[in-house]
């Protein structure tokens, strides 16, 4: 039988004193949902004052794809004017600032350290602190669970709108867990509340609770793309495909040079426990390679517990670039450096260390993160 959870949005009214006290600026996203699939527009629209939309990557409704700017602009269905922090800015402005008292944010994240999201909050967090502004997060599950802890941990010169704060790829907590983590982290002095869940409990992945689900992202829409997501993320920062333009992003890893069958070949022989890459072959209709066949595997996690995401995905890579040395390639993030060095949070990897290697230099990192993070949790 399912866990009964109620995310932060479905207990909003125990906020009520703070947030019927001024205008609400809101951050969320189609992914902010109550347990009646009412989004968290309508509902602060219905209950509060809310006098300003701030958008994201994908936008408020969900309709920009990755990496796309989204524009500044009025909402059609309230009226409400929308700000953009995915765009020319990510910071709120003195503007923006002005158009609220208090800061609302209702978005679902993935359990990631590369998820844009999570920086998103962290920025709006150092503004309103600066400012002087209430912040309050509705909390939400952490989908893949909040008991394991594993990957890389980033170093400073590599912090990024994709990784920073000391955080570990997977680093299992929930959305008002990390503003906690964060506020400390940052030594930032404001005024936080968070709106627990209820009914929650760390060892829960989406799937063992009542709990609906609004794609977060448009390539990341499932459970398991989720689940292979701490890993197979890697792959955005090489020439290989991480299944975007596909129906399985994030679960299908190839290319049109790789040899599917001896790449299954590989990783079977390296006995992966909790993975399985069974040989595949697709079409991307856009992103990397579109309209080409692409050959490798699809990543199939066979035992939750056991499996090492974020490992599986480097020995995966370790084993492409050996393939193909003189295909593969890492790609530049625009400003001349390379991608992977910023979703790893070192360069360690291109530089020359395996998959396995670099894990296992992470681990008194990861561990120290655990440690330190723990202090924050809200759930047992």
């Amino acid at each position: 039988m399912k866990r009964r959870v109620r995310c932060g949005l479905d207990r909003i009214d125990t906020a009520d004193r703070l947030l019927n006290s001024g205008r609400i600026g809101l951050m969320t996203a189609p992914c902010g949902i109550d347990l009646n699939l009412n989004s968290a527009v309508d509902i602060v629209m219905g209950r509060y004052k809310l006098s300003a939309l701030f958008a994201c990557e994908h936008g408020i409704r969900g309709d920009v794809q990755a990496g796309v700017e989204v524009p500044t602009h009025r909402d059609p269905q309230t009226g409400v004017p929308v700000f953009s922090l995915y765009g020319k800015t990510r910071r709120l402005t003195e503007e923006m600032l002005d158009t609220f008292d208090i800061f609302l944010y209702d978005l679902q994240c993935v359990g990631v350290r590369h998820w844009t999201f999570l920086y998103s909050l962290a920025y709006a967090m150092e503004d309103c602190a600066k400012a002087g502004k209430p912040l309050v997060v509705l909390d939400r599950l952490n989908p893949i669970g909040g008991e394991k802890v594993c990957g890389t941990v980033v170093k400073p010169a590599f912090q990024s709108f994709v990784g920073g704060y000391g955080l570990a790829t997977r680093h299992g907590l929930t959305m008002g867990e990390y503003a906690l983590y964060v506020r400390d982290f940052l030594r930032l002095d404001l005024d936080l509340t968070v709106v627990p869940l209820a009914g929650y409990e760390r060892h829960l992945y989406l799937d063992d609770t009542d709990s609906p689900w609004a794609a977060p992202s448009p390539n990341c829409a499932t459970l398991h793309a989720a689940l292979c997501y701490p890993g197979t993320c890697v792959f955005e920062g090489s020439n290989v495909s991480e299944g975007r333009g596909t129906t399985l992003p994030f679960e299908l890893i190839g290319a049109p040079w790789i040899d599917g069958r001896e790449l299954e070949a590989r990783m079977a022989r390296r006995h992966l426990p909790g993975l399985h890459f069974r040989r595949a072959s697709f079409v991307p209709a856009f992103s990397k390679h579109r309209g080409e066949v692409c050959h490798g595997v699809q990543m199939h996690i066979t035992g939750r517990g056991e499996a090492q995401e974020v490992l599986g995905a480097l020995v995966l890579m370790d084993e492409i670039r050996a393939l193909a040395p003189d295909r593969f390639q890492f790609l530049s993030d625009g400003s001349g450096n390379c991608f992977i060095d910023r979703l790893l949070g070192t360069d360690e990897y291109r530089l020359g260390l395996s998959g396995p290697a670099l894990i296992e230099k992470h681990l008194p990192e990861v561990k120290a993160f655990r440690e330190r993070s723990q202090a924050f949790h809200l759930y047992q």
